[in-house]
Order: structure tokens, then C-alpha cells, then sequence
């Protein structure tokens, strides 16, 4: 965090010197409006040094705030809650088993640690940068684009989706892991499965989806999934206690042979940084009021103190209580009266249809912007019929995935290694080092070179070993398993 203090007055100096356009095009609509990664660019003044202008050879692009969605609306509170939402959803019940198991005491309190203070770091810079060249960048690959242009627009564009894609197919995962629970406690008989549960959360997630039209509607809602986030969280960690109180001696050895703890341990690293990132803070800050960098830095302090506690109060308590033996959907250790099962699970699900809707926004606004008639207020009856036929289509997508492979942890090592590591710490230290150019010391350009190098193999690395993890369980298990 001092790095990231020494060099705000840095930051600010370098965009302050990085004028506005001095005209704006037709592309600034496009971006929003049709935002097709292999058309509508033209030529500009170049907002970045003439270094880069060159290289591109003219092709940083014009941005503009054209969208279907609200922007800028938002207190900093607001967005501190959706980040929280996001870092304490269902997925933490998952941590115990995905981290803390085949990283140990040691290793996963340290990784959990460093990981949350990294994480702080790089979005911290990406937060610095959403008015490089004097105007705001409300979305990830509009931010790429001004700074690199149409390739790595559409680069960050397929990125970024493939991210929050498979985001969401985890939260439907969850969220049928947790039907699927509740039915268990009740007819242990097989009958309902985990796809047709899958099936079930789509479904729900749908309907959500079509009453929320943007991101910044969510309001109350964002008070609901804090008290279904702490429900769930509070059931676990109580029974995990009570749990471990009660329980033998517990082993805390790392499973597996040598060479599939080298594997666990590098998906487990993935797990870390999809812990605390979104691959989305563009977006997120496009929704805050000004000044936006200030609020986002609140917002994100928020976040990285007393919003991720939660996170390391059921985390550490699941892996104490349970220890390697600690399942990768911590309700499903744990014991107790079905009826607390019952309502743990049900918060669990619950809150997973609203994190989801969260990841969803910018697929949503890309779809509303580039596709929707932008006539009517979001409520409009042909606003909601299209609404019901678009974003219907795409969770059915989503739904049909998370049916097929319901492999969850694998889904988070994967997300963790293709989409976070690049989105939030290759391209988040690249992009400072972009704007900043001159102004950054010999020892800041080696510290944020060091970043962009050390991530881009980890990511390849990471990658690796969460495709060799869903091989393997694609041999175990077949399409559509009822796991």
C-alpha cells in the first residue's frame, strides 16, 4: 500500500498533462453502441505521449459515455457494498476447500493476505486511471482502447467477457449446489439432480435479471444480499466451531502426491486472486459519483478491510474445523438442525442470484446500448420483452454450461488464470506504465515492469493447471453429472 501513496502525486501529475481530445467522433457512439471490436474507429490528436502515438500509428481511440445504463449516480458507499457483495458471495463458502486445502495453514493465510493487498494495489491503479486523457473511460476495454487502440480494444473486450462468463456460470453452479443441498436434507433419494437444480437457478437468475434493468437499480437490493451474505457466513462459521470443538484430531496435511500438489497449489494461487477481483472496475466506478477516483479509493478501502472480513472468518474457520477433509461447498461439512441447513443454504442461494446480476451488467449494457430501441423509460413494455429475450438468452447459455461441467472449483482456477491475472494486474501495471511514461522513476518502471512480467506467467502457468484439473474431472465424471 506505501507504493501505491508514493505514487499518487505521480499518477495525478502524468494525467493532468495528458490533454482531451480535441474533437470528438462517431466511434465514441459506436463503442457503446454497437461496441464492435473490428469496426468504427477513426483517426484523432493522440492523447498519450508521442512515443506510443507512434507506434500505434494513429490508433488510440475516441471514447464517449454514450450508454443505455446510469452513470455517475452512485455514493461511494453504494459501490463499496457492490464490491463487498461480490468478495463475500457464495463463493467464499468454497474457500476453505479451494485454498486453504491444498495451501495449508501457512501458505493459505499468507497467500490470502498478500493476495488482498496486491489486489488492493492494482485496482487502486486502474481506479487512477479512469480519467486518463481528461475524460472518463466507463468501461475496461474503452480504457484499453484509449491507451493502446483497436487491438488490444478488442483484446480487453474478449477478455473481459470470457471473465465475467465464466463468473457467472460459477454463480449458477452455486447456486444450484445449494437447491440441490436443501433437497438432500430432506430426500436423500436421488431423485433431483444437480443439472435440473442448475436448470432451477437459471432460471431464478432470469427472472431477477429481467426486473433489474441496470446495475445502479440494484439499491436496496444490495442491503439484501449483506444480510444473506452475513446469514450464511455466521450459520457456517457457528457450526464449523461448534464442529470442531467436537471433533478427533484433525489433519491438516496436504493431499495428493508430489506432482498434484504442484498442480492444487498453482489453481489454489488462481483461487487467490479471483478471491478479491471482479475484472470489472471500469464499470463499477462508471456507476460513482465524482470525484471518482477519490470515492473509488474509499469504496475500495471498504472492500479491503471490513468488507473481506467475512471472507477470512469463514475461511479459516471451515479449514480449522475440518481440516483437509474440508468439502469444496463448506454447508456440506458442516452439522447441525436442517432447519439452520435449511436457511443457510436458501441465504446462500439467494444472495448468489443478486452477485450474479452484478457480473452480468456490463453483458447487459453492452446488449441494452448496442440492441435496444433507447426509447421509453426501463420499464417500458417492449423495454422489458427485450430485456426478457436478450439477457434470457444469454443466462441460458450460461445455465446450459454450468449444467454441463459443474465443476466449480475448476471454474475459479480457470477464471482466476485467463481472465484476473491479465485484467487486473498485467494490463492494470502496463496501462500506469503507459500513461505515466517519463515521470515514473528507474525503481517504479523495474517495480511495475516486475508486475507485468512476474503475472504473465503465473497467468500461463495457472492456466495450464486448471485445464489439466477439468481434464481430469471430465474423465471422472460425465456431461451433465450429478455431483
Amino acid at each position: 500500500m506505501d507504493v501505491t501513496e508514493q505514487q499518487q502525486q505521480h499518477d495525478e501529475e502524468a494525467l493532468s498533462n495528458n490533454p482531451p481530445p480535441a474533437s470528438s467522433s462517431s466511434w465514441a457512439s459506436t463503442s457503446s453502441s454497437s461496441c464492435s471490436p473490428a469496426s468504427g474507429y477513426t483517426d484523432r490528436v493522440p492523447l498519450l505521449p508521442s512515443k506510443m502515438a507512434d507506434d500505434e500509428k494513429g490508433e488510440t481511440v475516441d471514447i464517449s459515455d454514450d450508454t443505455a445504463h446510469q452513470i455517475s449516480v452512485d455514493p461511494w458507499y453504494q459501490v463499496g457494498f457492490i464490491l463487498t457483495t461480490g468478495v463475500n458471495s457464495a463463493y467464499v463458502l468454497g474457500y476453505s476447500g479451494s485454498i486453504m486445502v491444498p495451501l495449508g495453514w501457512i501458505g493459505g493465510t499468507c497467500g490470502l493476505i498478500l493476495a488482498a493487498a496486491i489486489s488492493m494495489y492494482a485496482n487502486a491503479l486502474l481506479g487512477r486511471l479512469h480519467e486518463a486523457g481528461g475524460e472518463r473511460h466507463i468501461r475496461y476495454r474503452d480504457l484499453a482502447g484509449h491507451i493502446y487502440g483497436r487491438k488490444m480494444y478488442a483484446l480487453t473486450w474478449a477478455l473481459q467477457y470470457i471473465n465475467l462468463f465464466m463468473i457467472n456460470t460459477g454463480f449458477i453452479i452455486l447456486a444450484g449446489q445449494a437447491l440441490k443441498a436443501i433437497y438432500v436434507l430432506f430426500r436423500d433419494d436421488g431423485l433431483l439432480k444437480l443439472p435440473y437444480c442448475i436448470a432451477l437457478a437459471g432460471f431464478v437468475c432470469a427472472l431477477f435479471a429481467f426486473g433489474i434493468p441496470y446495475l445502479s437499480a440494484l439499491r436496496i437490493w444490495l442491503g439484501f444480499s449483506t444480510v444473506f451474505s452475513l446469514i450464511y457466513i455466521v450459520i457456517a462459521f457457528v457450526l464449523s466451531l461448534r464442529d470442531g470443538i467436537t471433533a478427533p484430531v484433525k489433519d491438516y496435511s496436504i493431499p495428493g502426491s508430489q506432482s498434484t500438489r504442484i498442480f492444487t497449489t498453482i489453481g489454489a494461487v488462481a483461487n487467490l486472486v479471483f478471491a478479491y477481483n471482479t475484472g470489472m472496475l471500469p464499470e463499477i466506478q462508471a456507476t460513482i459519483r465524482p470525484p471518482v477516483v477519490k470515492n473509488m479509493e474509499k469504496a475500495l478501502w471498504f472492500q479491503f478491510t471490513i468488507g473481506s472480513l467475512p471472507l477470512y472468518a469463514v475461511t479459516f474457520m471451515g479449514y480449522w474445523a475440518y481440516g483437509s477433509s474440508t468439502s469444496s461447498y463448506l454447508l456440506n461439512s458442516v452439522h447441525g438442525p436442517v432447519w439452520i441447513k435449511v436457511v443457510a443454504n436458501f441465504s446462500a442461494f439467494l444472495q448468489t442470484v443478486i452477485a450474479l446480476h452484478i457480473f452480468a451488467s456490463p453483458m447487459y449494457e453492452y446488449l441494452d446500448t448496442r440492441f435496444g430501441s433507447g426509447q421509453g423509460g426501463p420499464f417500458a413494455i417492449h423495454n422489458v420483452v427485450f430485456r426478457v429475450a436478450v439477457r434470457g438468452g444469454y443466462l441460458t447459455v450460461n445455465t446450459l454450461v454450468a449444467a454441463m461441467l459443474p465443476f466449480l472449483g475448476d471454474f475459479m482456477s480457470l477464471t482466476g488464470a485467463l481472465s484476473t491475472f491479465p485484467l487486473t494486474f498485467v494490463l492494470a501495471n502496463h496501462m500506469y506504465l503507459m500513461v505515466k511514461g517519463p515521470k515514473l522513476s528507474a525503481f517504479q518502471k523495474g517495480w511495475h515492469w516486475l508486475n507485468v512480467v512476474g503475472f504473465s506467467l503465473l497467468s500461463v502457468t495457472a492456466a495450464v493447471a486448471a485445464l489439466r484439473l477439468i481434464v481430469l474431472d471430465s474423465s471422472t465424471y460425465h456431461l451433465f453429472a450429478d455431483m
